[in-house]
């Protein structure tokens, strides 16, 4: 028989049932104020719906969320959290890919329903399913910044086991006497399950921020008391600008920064302005979504998102399926200066792309598990990434961005880190674009910092003294780039 799935609100209400569990604006929720909205919600959903149907979630990180989403879990549905920013043509795509049967929005639309789940004993109560751990609980879209979002399927045992992984760390991320910042939106795997999730997990009070404020949010941080941070690297670079961060910032133990990289230039800055290191961590929405954290390994090198959390299994494999790399082992006879990429001259590894398996993989993309693990449970993330001497990893590109000119492997990030040292140039974005001679030959989208902008010209010298000939990028001037909710830079925008 199935194991059944945790219930965190549950279990937070009965271990703390006073203590503040969700705090937005003016209004604190105990957990059990928690617990009989999340129990008002799951009898109304399962009154409209049947089990497993998918319930879109179209809500902005409030209170409001947090109750939906812990309802429809607990009814035995699905969860399909959607980002109300989507365009119509967006919602539309993930609410017919998902087949959600309802959807609970603010707007009020003649298929939606609001989210009013205020507690009634009168209401008529709809019998709750028992909810299986290996039972679908949520369909993350992913941000389709390689391709058109697709569905990933995650259980109620994935996103637990997430949990159980982060909590083998000493000393712990999170623990129950914390107050959180919860300012990454909800409807992302990071903000959903590494923010909310370990709030609800630990019974622990989480501070519900909509729209990021870098002023607003340090005093949230003061006046509430806040202990730790879940946040993205445009957070922590607005934050390390403004003049009072030292003080707010002065009651948190830990700050943690995910969903995107953190440049270790901003890393650097945010440290001399706070006093404060940073915990770098990386995953993927497949994931639930956290692999790997600097919590593991060597908290505060530069450009290095640490080692697997304890329970994950992670390999470096090479095109040709080689093993170049797993769980700590490197090639000591390897030498990392021979790749050119700039790094410390330390044996290593190769690059070659992150393979991993742990039982906090989805199960496939929507609706027939397909993309999924293998039949030994490995997972290709799509990834590149090296192993330094000590063992640490540190990203290189996506596969699908590496461009190959004449044969040869060039990976974008590599210019892009050049381009990001000009003092001219605040961001810039390569992709690889057909060309006859070559194949490929990197482009490059760039952001001027200064008035007049530095000319393509001067890039392209600037360039060539640091990057090898076939690396050499042509230049473009744009006024800004495509990025997603994290800060991602959507690279199909750009190469479409």
């Amino acid at each position: 028989m199935d194991e059944a799935a945790r219930d965190p609100v549950a279990v937070a209400a009965r271990r703390r049932p006073d203590s503040p569990a969700i705090i937005t604006g003016e209004i604190t929720l105990s957990w059990s104020d928690v617990d009989r909205r999340v129990t008002a919600a799951a009898h109304r959903i399962a009154a409209l719906v049947p089990p497993g149907a998918r319930v879109a979630i179209v809500l902005a990180t409030s209170a409001d969320f947090v109750v939906t989403y812990f309802g429809v879990l607990r009814a035995g549905r699905v969860a399909v959290p959607l980002n109300p920013g989507y365009s119509p043509a967006e919602l539309d795509h993930a609410i017919a890919d998902s087949g959600a049967t309802l959807v609970i929005a603010e707007d009020g639309g003649p298929d939606h329903v609001r989210p009013d789940f205020d507690p009634d004993p009168a209401a008529p109560a709809a019998e709750l399913p028992p909810v299986a751990a290996s039972g679908l609980a949520v369909l993350l879209y992913t941000s389709g910044t390689s391709g058109r979002p697709k569905g990933a399927m995650l259980t109620h045992a994935a996103l637990a086991a997430n949990h159980d992984q982060l909590d083998a760390i000493d000393p712990p991320v999170v623990g129950p006497d914390d107050t959180v910042l919860l300012g990454v939106p909800l409807f992302h795997a990071y903000g959903l399950n590494t923010g909310l999730g370990s709030v609800a997990h630990h019974a622990a009070t989480g501070v519900l921020i909509d729209r990021f404020d870098p002023v607003a949010s340090l005093a949230v941080i003061a006046e509430r008391g806040v202990t730790v941070v879940v946040g993205v690297p445009g957070m922590y670079a607005a934050w390390s600008r403004q003049p009072g961060v030292e003080p707010a910032l002065r009651g948190v133990r830990t700050a943690v920064c995910g969903a995107a990289p953190m440049p270790p230039d901003e890393m650097a800055r945010f440290g001399a302005a706070t006093g404060r290191s940073i915990l770098v961590g990386y995953g993927l929405t497949e994931t639930a979504p956290v692999l790997t954290t600097t919590a593991v390994s060597d908290r505060g090198k530069p450009g290095s998102i640490g080692r697997p959390l304890p329970g994950v299994s992670l390999r470096l494999r090479s095109p040709a399926g080689q093993v170049l790399w797993e769980d700590g082992t490197a090639s000591p006879e390897e030498d990392l200066a021979e790749l050119d990429l700039s790094v410390e001259d330390v044996a290593g590894t190769d690059p070659g792309e992150i393979v991993v398996r742990g039982a906090n993989l989805f199960s496939g993309y929507w609706p027939g598990g397909q993309g999924g693990p293998d039949a030994e449970g490995w997972w290709a993330t799509g990834d590149i990434a090296y192993a330094d001497g000590d063992g640490d990893l540190h990203l290189v590109d996506r596969v699908d961005d590496l461009i190959l000119v004449h044969g040869f492997n060039v990976y974008p990030a590599e210019i892009e880190r050049v381009l990001g040292s000009h003092p001219g140039v605040a961001e810039s974005a390569v992709v690889g674009v057909p060309d006859e001679e070559s194949g490929q030959r990197p482009h490059a989208f760039v952001v001027a910092a200064i008035d007049p902008p530095p000319t393509p010209a001067e890039l392209q010298v600037y360039c060539a003294a640091q990057l090898a000939r076939f690396k050499l990028p042509s230049v473009e001037l744009v006024r800004e780039l495509p990025h997603s909710v994290t800060g991602k830079v959507r690279k199909r925008d750009l190469s479409a």
